[in-house]
Order: C-alpha cells, then structure tokens, then sequence
C-alpha cells in the first residue's frame, strides 16, 4: 500500500516538497496539509488538489509519514498538539524544522518512534536542493527510504551518521546559496565598475556561475583540475586567482562556515531550552 504523507506546514518548503513528489508522479489523494493559516491551506488546496485544513491532528490521523515543517519556534507546540496520535500510529516523522535536534522531537512526542531529521536548502523551491538527512535510534531502512525518496523530489540526498554534523550542513548547503548569491552580486558590481552595461553584466554573471557549476557536477575532474585547465600561467586568470589568494580567499570561506556552525549550535541550544 502507498504511504500517505501529512505535511504539517505548508509555507515555502512544504509547498516545494508537495509539488516535487507530485511532479514525481505521487498521486495528490496520498498528500495531506495542515497550517495555521488558512488563507494558506487554500491556495494548496487549489495548487496541488490535496486535501489541507488547520487541523495538524486530523492531517497526521492515518498518515505513514509526518513531515514536520514549520518554523523552529512553533515546532515543540505543533508537536506536543499531535502527539497522541503520533505515539498511537507511530508513522515516520520526518523532520525539516531547522535547529530541532531529535532528542527535543522525542521528548516532546513522549516517546520513540521512527525519526528522520533533514536539512535541505533554498534551491528545493525550483527542484535543485540539496539536503542531508540524519536517521534516529530504531528507524529502520524502509522508514529512512520513504523520507529520502520525499527529499530527493527536489533535489540531492546525503545521509549523515552523526546528528552533530547537521551544524556543518546547515553551515555549507543551508547557507551556501547565499553565499554564492553575494558572490554572483559582487562580480555584478565589479563588471559594472569596469564598464559593463548592468544588463550584460548580470547575464555574464549568472551564465558564468551556471556553466561552472554544471562543469563541475557533470565533469569527472576534481574542481582542483578544472581550475588548473583554465588558468594559463601568465594569463589573466592566473593574476586574478593570485589577487583571491592574497586576500585570503580559502581561510575566508573557512571562518565563514566556522561561525555559521558555531552559530547553527548556538541557536539549536536556544530551541532545546524554549
């Protein structure tokens, strides 16, 4: 029998979570959606064609999986509301909930049931995330295999065996987009100090970035040898990549994602007190 999934929020993430799997062929009768904002259940409802309401209970009752994904600071009320028939149905919950590590979700539940927490990024809305899922004590492989195949509706899956490196996830794919976003930015500006028409520049900008990443997805090369095959000793790359190393441009990203981690711990810490 197909699984049912309920998904509790249905905001940004949700929604591009919804849409995947029925993109992926996933019949929209198997898809639920509860959110407190009924202005937003409506537009799923007309969207997807999924039944959605506000009542997170009802929307759990019978369901497989439980994707827990709504903000952080209402995660411990929206769970601790369900979970009676969480501990009744003992489904999958399948956690996005950002910082909620899944000792919380277990105390809150009140007890062990099947657990996934997951961290996916940005790019999930058009179908090119990236998302690293960590499996609780006594999920077994068929539960972890239904809360890949709803991630990998849009976008990458990894999986971690230890639940600290979430921090580091969320430190490099969480926040990654925007870094790369004020990347693209910056070399906007720099091309339009140069004399490059905005336009142009923003073209050039965003193709550039395009091309590198496919180069470097499709390409069996290290990006290391990619980077040597297009810079030509005395050439212009050469003395840009030089200017990037003088200014410390490894050591920077490094420090970046250090204290997006540290910060990701930190805020993690604030969530499990509340």
């Amino acid at each position: 029998m197909d699984s049912v999934i309920a998904f509790i929020g249905c905001g940004n993430m949700g929604s591009s979570l919804i849409g995947g799997l029925i993109a992926d062929g996933v019949s929209p009768g198997r898809l639920r959606g509860a959110d407190t904002d009924p202005a937003q259940c409506e537009r799923v409802r007309e969207r997807f064609g999924i039944a959605a309401g506000t009542d997170s209970t009802a929307a759990a009752s019978g369901a497989q999986v439980v994707v827990l994904a709504v903000k952080p600071q209402v995660a411990r009320a929206t769970v601790t509301g369900m979970a009676e028939v969480l501990r009744r149905e003992r489904p999958v919950l399948l956690s996005i909930a950002a910082g909620i590590r899944l000792e919380s979700l277990r105390a809150w539940v009140g007890a062990d049931i099947p657990m996934v927490r997951a961290m996916p990024n940005t790019p999930a809305l058009i179908r090119a995330g990236a998302a690293a899922l960590y499996a609780g004590p006594g999920t077994k492989e068929e539960h972890r295999e239904r809360a890949e195949s709803i991630l990998r509706a849009v976008g990458a899956v990894v999986w971690l065996d230890d639940e600290d490196l979430m921090d580091a996830v969320t430190a490099l794919s969480g926040s990654g987009p925007a870094y790369f976003f004020r990347m693209i930015e910056a070399l906007e500006e720099a091309a339009v100090e140069l004399g490059l028409s905005r336009e142009s520049a923003r073209l050039l900008t965003l193709e550039t970035a395009l091309g590198a990443a496919r180069m470097a997805m499709e390409s069996r090369l290290e990006p290391a040898a990619l980077r040597r095959q297009v810079t030509s000793p005395g050439g212009t790359t050469e003395r840009a990549l030089g200017v990037l190393e003088e200014g410390g441009f490894a050591a920077l990203l490094g420090k970046a994602l250090t204290a997006a981690r540290d910060r990701s711990r930190e805020l993690a810490e604030i969530l499990k007190e509340e």
